[in-house]
């Protein structure tokens, strides 16, 4: 008998869906391979009315990008906040009501496992659980190296955690050790395979004998890429820029000029790619912003970073983990990145050093883990 398995994400930020593509992936090629398995992905902010979708997710959206802080005050209250609050509960009531779509559209699917990669859908399910509407177990994958109350759902049939310290953490709450498993944040199978770093090289255009920098700005593009990457490359000699605009055409056009005008043979923009573990194998370092998703695919292909910009709340914490593992430095500005850059060049031992420590760390295949897990259960029930 197929054993199916449920994917549930929310759009609210990229991590959670990518995620969820990571397993859908994952189930993919098990199938291939002759396993009886199949799997489904669902969003959640496709089976909500629009106006809790714009309170959801674009209001979440709008507050990280133009007023950071007061998100950062937010998730410390809300980290602080006791689930039986009141504001709590009338929370996950207004979360309950609103999910009666989702709810049907589960049923259709008829899981025998779920697996959600945020919060929302496993605190909804767990309502369904405690009343016996919901038989299928139920798994909660964090996707931060940080764990936040909201993501202390009870009635789960299991708990994935991103890193040892999240599970301790996990434990330490009162969630049962032995649903507790430490697995890493799933990314594609891509970020698990051998790359041939001079064939791609040679494909992107690139030298792959010259020391190479990736900048990502995120899937929208967010950012002065340009100013940063003229003032990167204005202020010394001997690296190369690979730069990515995500979906911000203007931006990657104005990046295409630059490149063509000032830095030609040193500076090499891209647009949004599915592919991005090519050009972080040409890759000696990454400039990023600390998110969950991002960082464990850098650190998945052995990648060291310079973190950038993050967000107050799961990113700042997200980058403390890996400035503490030593995977990582810090910039806290462009002329505190030029600087560290400057560094790394002028001292390969110490960009050698954080590299080895991305790879010790980084878990390729969190999402094998992930599904195995969930697969044994189902064999041994």
């Amino acid at each position: 008998m197929t054993r199916r398995i449920l994917l549930l994400s929310v759009s609210a930020g990229a991590g959670h869906v990518r995620a969820a593509d990571a397993l859908d992936a994952t189930v993919k090629a098990l199938a291939a391979e002759g396993q009886d398995v199949e799997a489904g992905h669902l969003d959640v902010m496709d089976y909500v009315p629009s106006s809790f979708r714009r309170i959801y997710a674009d209001f979440y959206l709008g507050l990280i990008t133009h007023y950071p802080r007061l998100w950062g005050m937010l998730y410390r209250i809300t980290d602080d906040t006791r689930p039986e609050a009141i504001t709590q509960r009338m929370r996950r009531t207004i979360e309950r009501l609103n999910t009666h779509r989702l709810r049907a559209a589960i049923a259709d699917f008829a899981p025998d496992a779920i697996v959600c990669t945020h919060f929302l859908p496993a605190e909804m399910l767990m309502r369904q659980i405690r009343k016996g509407r919901v038989k299928a177990p139920v798994y909660l994958q964090v996707t931060d190296f940080d764990l936040h109350r909201m993501w202390v759902v009870p009635e789960m049939a299991g708990y994935f955690a991103a890193s040892p310290e999240i599970a301790h953490r996990m434990r330490a709450v009162g969630l049962p050790a032995d649903r507790v498993h430490t697995t890493g944040i799933p990314v594609m199978p891509a970020f698990a395979e051998t790359h041939d770093r001079h064939a791609l090289a040679n494909a992107f255009g690139l030298d792959p004998a010259m020391p190479t920098y990736l900048v990502m700005g995120g899937g929208a593009g967010v950012g002065a890429l340009d100013t940063l990457a003229d003032t990167l490359l204005a202020s010394a000699d001997g690296f190369q820029l690979v730069v990515l605009a995500g979906r911000n055409a203007e931006m990657l056009e104005r990046l295409r000029h630059l490149a063509a005008t000032r830095h030609a043979g040193r500076l090499f923009p891209q647009g949004y790619t599915h592919h991005v573990e090519r050009l972080m194998a040409c890759s000696d370092l990454a400039i990023t912003k600390p998110g969950g998703l991002t960082t464990s695919e850098c650190l998945a292909m052995g990648l060291p970073m310079i973190v950038n910009a993050p967000i107050p709340g799961q990113e700042e914490r997200n980058a403390d983990y890996l400035l503490e593992q030593g995977a990582a430095w810090k910039a806290i500005d462009g002329v505190a990145l030029g600087w560290r850059l400057r560094e790394l060049r002028d001292e390969p031992g110490r960009l050698a050093a954080m590299a080895a420590r991305a790879r010790a760390i980084g878990r390729p295949h969190a999402a094998r883990s992930v599904i195995d897990a969930v697969l044994a259960r189902l064999d041994a029930s």
